[in-house]
């Protein structure tokens, strides 16, 4: 007789058995804001703080993704909401796999975000509006966009000659003029912190 094999090989590995084995509950953040904002700078500040304390996560900004797999797309209305799209079916695959994703990423409107809520699920994403004023995201301009856009060698860019819809009621407001990328981080992970750590088992009598 064939040894008998645990029921949990004898389907794809589901969310919870992943989050058990990472000890974590999987979310996704969803870091918007403008360019310059200090939104990636957060989230690798983030990721470390997370990484320290045990919890297993990915980061999803431009640089990996517009470099890959939205390589082919450009920055019209239509292509932004795909880029979107896309990333927010990445970010549920990862969320099903029990991992903790962290999104850096402009996202100018409301209904491209609500885009992106609707495909991983209201109660697993965590919008987060890092709320830079424009003057001082233009004072950093670490890339020169700015510049660039101001100058008209770069049309449809956000804050310039393109809008950014802020949030209206995000689950979590960064205001990063007068606070450290260490402080912003260390707030997103005190208030995340009751979300993503395991419930503890109740033990019957």
């Amino acid at each position: 007789m064939a040894e008998h094999i645990h029921p949990i090989f004898d389907r794809l590995i589901q969310r919870e058995d992943w989050e058990q084995f990472f000890n974590q509950r999987s979310k996704v953040l969803w870091l918007t804001g403008l360019s310059g904002s200090g939104k990636s700078t957060i989230a690798q500040c983030l990721e470390q703080r997370l990484y320290s304390e045990g919890f297993v996560i990915k980061v999803l900004d431009g640089d990996n993704i517009r470099t890959g797999i939205n390589n082919n797309l450009g920055f019209s209305q239509d292509d932004r909401r795909e880029n979107i799209r896309r990333i927010a079916e990445i970010s549920k695959l990862f969320l099903d796999s029990g991992i903790i994703t962290i999104n850096s990423f402009v996202s100018p409107t409301k209904a491209i975000r609500q885009l992106a809520r609707d495909i991983i699920g209201s109660s697993d994403f965590i919008e987060i509006f890092v709320n830079t004023p424009l003057d001082v995201c233009e004072a950093r301009d670490v890339k020169g966009l700015y510049q660039k856009a101001r100058n008209g060698e770069i049309s449809g860019f956000t804050g310039i000659d393109s809008p950014y819809e802020a949030p209206d009621h995000p689950e979590m407001e960064i205001l990063t003029e007068h606070q450290s990328v260490e402080e912003s981080a260390e707030k997103i992970y005190t208030a995340l912190l009751g979300q993503i750590k395991p419930q503890e088992k109740r033990i019957s009598s």
